[in-house]
């Protein structure tokens, strides 16, 4: 992959900073890391807003502060306790590596300020080193996500094929880097997301209220959706089969291996893997369909149908399988679900009064 290198936009990147942040400090969000900034509170909102909207993290992170209001007592908490605050933001390896990190940063005699000593920390990778060095420190370290990756390809109108947004942020990092303004890095970097995330869209950008649009050749151009060439996206189709059984006030879900790399230790409504039951058990007289889900996972599109099966229809071979447990129903709520069955097994339940 090619270098990114334009020669015009650099030599006007004093105008396009200062029309940067000017807007910025006019039109940003107020939002609690930026109303009452801390090294602990960007941090928490870094790790939360990976895959994850500001609307939807608000919430979580006011929540999260109360229960651990600095690095020092989320490193003491369990990691029960860490999952079940971060239950319903989904991608449960943040909760983990952020319990991680509050760890490795509460033994260390002093918390490091360089990029390069962040990127050694659990769960920190090019851009969250970036990220909190910049805001925190000052660190003169650009960011590039999927928001700035857009920015800078409208910018230079730059028609390059890039296989996938990480291949299009380590091509453009020279880029962000030349334009950073080194005296506010922070800002700077605060500025370039917030303006992708409020003004250029993924669709229907707002080019009219643009701050930078006269020195944007997409914008000018009128094409600025033609920008960034990605690779479509493989969607893989896949259906799961779930059990809803109740059984004398307990309903029977099953616990993820505490060595998984996905849901360690976290409930969902069993599959029919987890019962070894085959699939032709969900269309015998004792199955009846509740209900079917749709989700997205990366790559993956799953179907989930969830059959009310009765107990009756279980054998003792079913029910012995290694990560069955019987919960009783007033004590689900005590347990850490995954998110979307979090939401299916409440609709369940009500329905079921």
């Amino acid at each position: 992959m090619r270098s990114v290198s334009q020669p015009p936009l650099i030599a006007k990147k004093t105008e396009f900073q200062n029309a940067l942040l000017a807007w910025y400090r006019v039109h940003q969000r107020k939002l609690p890391w930026r109303t009452a900034p801390s090294l602990y509170k960007t941090v928490v909102s870094e790790f939360m807003l990976q895959q994850t909207q500001v609307k939807t993290v608000l919430p979580y992170l006011a929540r999260w502060v109360e229960v651990f209001p600095d690095f020092k007592s989320l490193a003491a908490a369990s990691e029960e306790k860490v999952v079940k605050n971060w239950e319903g933001l989904g991608y449960y390896t943040r909760a983990r590596n952020l319990h991680k990190l509050a760890k490795a940063l509460a033994a260390l005699p002093v918390i490091p300020e360089t990029r390069e000593a962040w990127m050694e920390l659990p769960g920190i990778g090019p851009y969250t080193s970036a990220a909190i060095t910049s805001i925190s420190f000052g660190t003169r370290a650009a960011v590039v996500d999927g928001n700035v990756v857009r920015i800078l390809t409208r910018l230079t109108a730059d028609a390059t094929p890039f296989r996938d947004s990480a291949s299009a942020s380590k091509a453009l990092a020279p880029l962000a880097d030349a334009l950073l303004n080194h005296d506010e890095p922070g800002d700077h970097n605060q500025a370039m997301m917030e303006l992708g995330a409020t003004v250029c869209h993924r669709n229907n950008p707002l080019c009219t209220i643009c701050p930078v649009l006269k020195l944007c050749a997409a914008g000018r151009s009128g094409d600025p959706e033609a920008y960034p060439k990605l690779a479509a996206k493989v969607i893989e189709q896949r259906a799961v089969s779930r059990v809803w059984c109740l059984h004398k006030g307990q309903l029977l879900l099953h616990r993820t291996a505490g060595d998984s790399r996905r849901l360690a230790n976290m409930h969902e409504l069993p599959a029919a893997e987890h019962l070894g039951l085959a699939e032709s058990v969900f269309t015998g007289p004792h199955a009846k369909l509740l209900a079917r889900k749709k989700r997205g996972i990366t790559r993956f599109a799953i179907t989930e149908s969830i059959y009310a099966l009765p107990a009756s229809a279980l054998t003792k071979d079913s029910l012995s399988r290694d990560g069955l447990v019987w919960v009783a129903t007033d004590a689900i709520g005590t347990l850490t679900l995954s998110g979307p069955h979090k939401r299916w097994v409440a609709e369940l339940l009500l329905s079921e009064m």
